[in-house]
């Protein structure tokens, strides 16, 4: 959980918009069977064409500040691994929200 936590936080940190102050918000919530914990900001954000490579090993969207492109790729196999699934909803400009689903 600490790596999950950790990589979201620090994408929302180093993806921040250079316009405005920075905003995280963390929240948990049950939703049926599922713990959901969700990692909003007011950052950059993703286009849907970026959305649908997202999680993939080595991809970057941002080259402005430094990163391997595995942080997303890594959180990915760490949910899967443990029974969960993770959404993404981005809008360039705008923001990102993570959800990830646990059981």
């Amino acid at each position: 959980m600490r790596s999950i936590v950790y990589n979201l936080l620090s994408n929302a940190i180093k993806y921040r918009h250079p316009d405005r102050v920075l905003s995280v918000r963390i929240s948990c919530h049950q939703e049926g069977d599922y713990t959901v914990l969700q990692v909003k900001d007011n950052g950059l954000g993703l286009s849907s064409k970026q959305q649908g490579k997202l999680f993939t090993m080595f991809r970057r969207f941002h080259d402005h500040v430094e990163g391997s492109g595995v942080g997303l790729y890594m959180v990915k196999k760490i949910v899967d691994n443990a029974g969960g699934k993770i959404e993404v909803q981005s809008t360039a400009g705008v923001g990102t929200t993570f959800s990830i689903y646990l059981n």
